[in-house]
């Protein structure tokens, strides 16, 4: 079956989307091992931010959970914001 002109367009974006979409991740994974390695504590908006969901999907998630290869723990609070620690896990 031959594909039109605007069928292989398609597929070409998506195919260029998916790849970026990629380097994105990858971008964020590197960020969350930073921030990991070196001890930075993180706020639960910017945790967030980094997770891409909504900030109080953060908060309900409890002290300590799991995310991708690291493990999210609340470390403590600082005036009306908690901060949150990433440890690797391999």
């Amino acid at each position: 079956m031959e594909l039109s002109n605007n069928a292989m367009e398609e597929l070409q974006v998506s195919s260029e989307e998916r790849v970026t979409n990629l380097r994105n991740l990858i971008d964020t994974l590197r960020i969350a091992d930073e921030i990991a390695s070196k001890g930075y504590l993180i706020s639960s908006s910017e945790l967030a931010d980094l997770m891409d969901i909504n900030a109080s999907a953060v908060t309900s998630r409890g002290d300590h959970w799991s995310w991708r290869n690291w493990v999210v723990s609340r470390v403590r609070r600082e005036g009306n914001q908690i901060l949150w620690q990433l440890e690797r896990v391999d």
